[in-house]
């Protein structure tokens, strides 16, 4: 197991996860019991998420893919450009 990125919260653990899974990719959150003790750890680095060796750099392309996403060309609202609303 490979731990190929930090999710900044939950929510987007999640989602990612589900991403992943959608393209035959499992992964798995770890940290995600330690969100309870906030107050007590520090606020970075508690998530992560993993994926199997062999799913290691096709995971991180597909994340990053994920992330350089921009909204297509004319789906945007004008009252708040660069927007992606889903």
């Amino acid at each position: 197991m490979r731990r190929i990125y930090e999710p900044r919260d939950l929510i987007e653990a999640e989602l990612l996860m589900g991403m992943l899974a959608s393209e035959g990719v499992e992964a798995y959150l770890a940290g995600g019991h330690l969100l309870g003790g906030i107050g007590e750890l520090p606020v970075f680095g508690l998530l992560g998420l993993l994926v199997e060796d062999e799913d290691a750099e096709r995971a991180r392309g597909l994340i990053a893919a994920y992330n350089a996403a921009q909204p297509l060309a004319g789906e945007e609202p004008d009252s708040y450009p660069g927007t992606l609303l889903c």
